[in-house]
């Protein structure tokens, strides 16, 4: 008895373009998809160093690592970029946010030695004139870094961010983080916004008569 024989249909010229072509399409989306995941990917290797305060090359290349390891294993919606980025407005960011990060370490710091474990924390709510998850991902660095506050929640459908906040007594303290979170989310929107976000900053501000943005509405 012959054993069976399985012919192979030789595959037709125009499968094998419908195949080739499917193939750089894939390798296309998927260059794509790294150069739209870069500048995250880059973002979080910069606040991998800020967080251990080490921007030496070999720390930098292994949280290059740890991050495309991250992208790769949690398949986030991509960020999309605004398409536009102040220089001028960066610099004064960077200015500001250290001048920030150096008055809240002394906050934090006296507040430890006068208060001690009799300082009242606070979970304020903030919402966000951004809907973007770009803004949203760096203002909430942004805060971190901060000594006194950390992010705990995001809430994507609303636009607020949730943190954990040192030394808030009173609404009026309260308060006055709001604004200040809103003040830095103005800083980062002249910086990077979008063009939508930035019209709308400048409508704002020029309906406030001290010409500076401020948000009227409170979150528990």
């Amino acid at each position: 008895m012959s054993p069976h024989r399985h012919h192979v249909r030789p595959a037709r010229p125009s499968e094998l373009l419908t195949g080739a072509r499917g193939a750089r399409a894939r390798a296309r989306r998927r260059r794509s998809r790294f150069l739209v995941e870069l500048p995250l990917t880059l973002w979080m290797v910069l606040v991998w160093g800020a967080l251990w305060q080490d921007f030496s090359p070999g720390n930098l290349v292994f949280g290059f690592i740890l991050a495309l390891a991250v992208v790769a294993t949690f398949k986030l919606p991509p960020v999309e970029l605004s398409g536009r980025f102040n220089v001028w407005h960066a610099v004064l960011f960077a200015l500001r946010f250290l001048w920030q990060v150096v008055k809240a370490s002394i906050h934090v710091m006296g507040v430890a030695i006068v208060r001690g474990p009799a300082v009242r924390n606070a979970v304020v709510g903030i919402r966000m004139r951004s809907h973007e998850d770009l803004m949203a991902t760096a203002l909430g660095h942004v805060l971190t870094l901060i000594p006194g506050s950390f992010v705990v929640e995001v809430d994507r459908t609303t636009s607020t961010l949730y943190l954990h906040v040192l030394d808030i007594d009173t609404d009026e303290d309260a308060e006055a983080f709001r604004q200040e979170v809103r003040d830095i989310e103005a800083a980062l929107i002249r910086v990077m916004g979008n063009s939508e976000e930035l019209a709308a900053l400048r409508a704002e501000e020029a309906a406030t008569p001290s010409g500076t943005a401020h948000g009227t509405e409170q979150q528990p």
